[in-house]
């Protein structure tokens, strides 16, 4: 009995997919694996899309406990890229985002739920232009497992949308909210 209940055990074991344990993660900003980028209505006939080019962050995830994982990341608001120098320069001044008085926009995470089929709901605190307020970002788990380095990563995408008035921001022509695409690859930490 006892020789059968541990070869259960090890087949069990042996099934469950590859990174499905509780892992902290850094995300892969150096390789260029991970984004921060937006779009924002222009005038209402189009959008202007974008990025954040230096962040850093780092998350806990653990397939079997949803509930224990947490993302904490950190972006430099100075580092927007809109494709277009002259508007991102205006972004960057007083009129809007006002990065010399607010060089970093943070998110922390407070809740983080399984909505089934690989699907989440990460909740959290999102610092920026020196208002604090709760945002919720719909997740989606896309893969885990090893890399050709000998690492293993976990990958993750995910959208929200912010009002700029909650956060003390003007409409920039014409839009009152920006839609935050994300897409997120980690490293696990050893």
């Amino acid at each position: 009995m006892k020789k059968w209940l541990a070869t259960a055990s090890l087949c069990t074991t042996m099934l469950l997919p590859i990174g499905a344990v509780a892992a902290d993660y850094t995300i892969d900003t150096k390789g260029a694996h991970a984004s921060v980028n937006f779009r924002v209505s222009h005038l209402g006939y189009s959008f202007t899309q974008g990025r954040f080019n230096e962040f850093e962050g780092t998350f806990s995830y653990d397939p079997q406990d949803i509930a224990a994982s947490k993302v904490n990341v950190v972006v430099d608001t100075s580092s927007i890229d809109s494709n277009h120098a002259e508007r991102d320069k205006h972004i960057r001044s007083d009129d809007f985002l006002d990065v010399s008085k607010y060089p970093k926009a943070t998110f922390t995470s407070t809740k983080v739920t399984d909505k089934g089929d690989g699907k989440l709901a990460v909740d959290g605190t999102l610092e920026l232009h020196g208002k604090s307020l709760p945002v919720t970002i719909d997740a989606e788990f896309i893969g885990a497992g090893k890399d050709p380095w000998g690492g293993e990563r976990a990958g993750f995408k995910g959208t929200s949308r912010i009002d700029l008035k909650d956060f003390g921001i003007k409409e920039m022509a014409g839009a009152s909210y920006v839609d935050l695409d994300l897409y997120v690859e980690g490293v696990q930490q050893k």
